[in-house]
């Protein structure tokens, strides 16, 4: 909450002491060359000030301000006391009237300014001060609206700048807010993608070390030391995120997995009792790092799901290069174990997502023999319309 202090400090007043510096002295040496007009006395000075402090709630209260602003300068002239800046207060007030949107306010303000001015100069000048003055020109007043709608015609350009202004800066932060929240899906799907794969080697490799532990020592030994190393791999690549995230825009210390890396990807599947192959189709061809990344992460979720929703024991990865792009597939005979998974996991999600945001697509099918399948479709160039996707009925965790 702001503190009285806080709001006092923050008012215009270097701006109001300057209006007020210019109506006082300015009014005081135009009187000099005005002696038929009723000299400057104390009410003169009061209603010269007042104009201006009025400029302090201007900000807060703009409709307000230049409503008060123009009686008060319509008072002064009413009275005959002489001509001079007096009209600057109700200028300022109504200028920031408009810009401020209190466009009927600013308008409002001035109309009734003009035509109580025209009135009381035309008509009822006779009975009022000074004694014997005669009606206004009609070429000042003419010239008077003319300032009047060039003022006006000035605060609309303003303030439509300072919306079109207050605009770019919500699109702006609208997409700043955008590249955060892409940049923290991104960060939670590579967590994600690490995490539920060494998880599902672990805990593979940790129920094969305690129901030998006692029978068969040397494999109990080999199932800790594969833990270990999915652990410390897990570890290595959970840092390397971190530390990206930590550091946007800096160099990443080692080269994000790709397609190179699946022969190592498929050992550790290995070592999780699952017999993958890996067969390659056409030229090889050199993919950019997103879509590599993509490839490798895309294999490994599908693996994943294998270890963990499937009671197959074998799995083949296929990588096929066509002119267009990268075409993987991931194939096991199933059936599928547990409940079903056709909702509330984000593996299938996380591989779509990759997919699309390269321009490419995922499918994921059961089979008429029980096995599932997943394709996947990554172009080489850049990222166009999304490919199809199809409903599945299975998810990973």
């Amino acid at each position: 909450m702001t503190s009285p202090l806080t709001a006092v400090a923050r008012l215009p007043w270097a701006s109001t002491a300057a209006v007020l510096l210019v109506q006082l002295v300015g009014s005081h040496f135009a009187a000099r060359d005005q002696p038929e007009r009723v000299a400057l006395d104390p009410g003169g000075y009061a209603l010269l000030a007042a104009g201006p402090l009025l400029l302090l709630a201007r900000r807060r209260h703009p409709a307000a301000a230049a409503w008060g602003t123009a009686a008060l300068t319509l008072l002064y002239l009413g009275a005959g006391y002489p001509y001079g800046p007096v009209f600057l207060s109700v200028l300022v007030a109504t200028f920031g009237a408009a810009v401020a949107g209190e466009r009927s306010a600013a308008w409002g303000a001035l109309g009734t300014l003009w035509l109580g001015r025209l009135i009381s100069g035309h008509w009822l000048h006779r009975w009022l001060p000074p004694e014997d003055d005669g009606p206004v020109d009609w070429a000042s007043d003419t010239a008077t609206a003319a300032w009047i709608v060039a003022l006006l015609a000035l605060a609309e350009l303003a303030r439509a700048r300072g919306e079109r202004h207050r605009r770019e800066e919500r699109e702006r932060a609208e997409a700043a807010r955008r590249r955060a929240d892409e940049e923290r899906l991104r960060i939670a799907r590579e967590l994600h993608d690490i995490l539920a794969h060494s998880i599902s080697v672990i805990h593979v490799q940790a129920g094969v070390g305690l129901a030998l532990l006692d029978s068969d020592t040397e494999q109990a030994r080999a199932s800790l030391t594969t833990i270990k190393a999915a652990s410390k791999e897990a570890l290595g690549e959970v840092r390397q995120v971190l530390q990206a995230l930590r550091a946007p825009g800096a160099a990443p210390r080692a080269p994000s997995p790709g397609v190179d890396r699946l022969p190592e990807l498929l050992a550790q599947a290995r070592d999780a009792g699952l017999e993958a192959t890996l067969t390659t189709e056409g030229r090889p061809t050199g993919l950019p790092p997103g879509a590599d990344l993509a490839a490798f992460r895309i294999v490994q979720e599908a693996l994943t799901n294998t270890v963990r929703h499937s009671a197959s024991r074998t799995a083949r990865v296929r990588l096929a290069y066509t002119p267009d792009g990268l075409r993987l597939t991931v194939d096991d005979e199933g059936p599928a174990t547990g409940d079903p998974r056709g909702a509330g996991g984000n593996g299938l999600v996380g591989m779509r997502e990759r997919a699309a945001a390269l321009g490419g697509g995922v499918t994921a099918t059961t089979r008429d023999d029980g096995g599932f399948t997943v394709t996947a479709d990554l172009p080489y160039g850049p990222p166009g319309p999304p490919a199809h996707e199809d409903t599945t009925p299975r998810e990973n965790g």
